[in-house]
């Protein structure tokens, strides 16, 4: 994919979008490296899950997908990419970075879709701790998927020890949330989830959990203070910490801020 060149008429949600693709991929990783080494690992779990389960040229759907950086990567890859996003406004920003590869766009809220076609993959990428009814989403994302598709999700982690936010299950009546779902970033997460209930979610949507794995320590994403170091240390040594972090399960869980999981049939 190509940087676009900043105009200064562009929308808002435009010049939002640039700005968070300087710090993800196009060369101000220097002005928050905890912010580009987490999304760098994010990124990067995703493309490796959608390679080991999406066979070659298969079709994938990219929900909420806002500057498009997973659907134009697949698409570099060979996957015919569908992208999608509430923002429709954010297609024609996409397509200044695009450079090659089978890529459409479906802009639209999710539950408001209803397709004939069905996918190999589907991917939601830090988009369901959005939603005010994750139970709801995860069955409509699954009713887009072919019968031996999968879908990939990464959401923080509702474990992680400087979690806040309410369990989904403890909530007796989420619709007093809808009036802020769907908000982008940090400000609009509602419910993060834990593994249990993203095994109560996924069952209750006919789905089974092929892989579930955690990534993003606090060195990597520069919790506890560690950013103040993160400008000091090798980039190599910095990813490695996840490695030594995932060897005690009960460890990782605590302190790591993402997870990954991958829903089969």
């Amino acid at each position: 994919m190509k940087a676009p060149v900043f105009q200064p008429e562009w929308p808002e949600s435009w010049k939002q979008a640039l700005d968070n693709d300087n710090l993800e991929f196009f060369g101000n990783h220097k002005k928050d490296l905890a912010y580009y080494y987490h999304y760098k690992v994010r990124f990067a779990e995703t493309i490796q899950a959608v390679k080991k389960y999406v066979p070659e040229g298969g079709s994938i759907l990219d929900i909420a997908a806002s500057q498009g950086n997973f659907s134009l990567r697949l698409a570099e890859l060979g996957y015919a990419v569908t992208w999608n996003d509430l923002r429709a406004e954010l297609a024609d920003y996409v397509k200044l970075k695009y450079e090659s590869g089978n890529l459409q766009f479906l802009p639209g809220n999710v539950f408001d879709l209803n397709l004939d076609e069905k996918y190999d993959g589907i991917v939601i990428t830090e988009v369901i701790e959005h939603t005010a009814h994750p139970d709801e989403f995860l069955q409509k994302v699954s009713e887009f998927l072919k019968p031996d598709g999968v879908i990939i999700m990464t959401t923080p982690n509702g474990a992680y020890f400087r979690n806040k936010l309410p369990r989904f299950s403890d909530c007796p009546d989420p619709s007093v949330y809808e009036e802020m779902q769907f908000k982008p970033d940090a400000d609009g997460h509602i419910f993060l989830l834990y593994l249990d209930e993203i095994k109560t979610l996924s069952a209750r949507a006919g789905l089974k959990i092929k892989e579930y794995k955690f990534y993003s320590n606090p060195l990597i994403n520069g919790h506890i203070k560690s950013r103040l170091i993160l400008p000091y240390l090798p980039e190599k040594l910095v990813m490695a910490s996840q490695k030594l972090v995932n060897l005690n399960k009960t460890l990782s869980e605590k302190v790591s801020l993402g997870t990954l999981a991958v829903f089969s049939r």
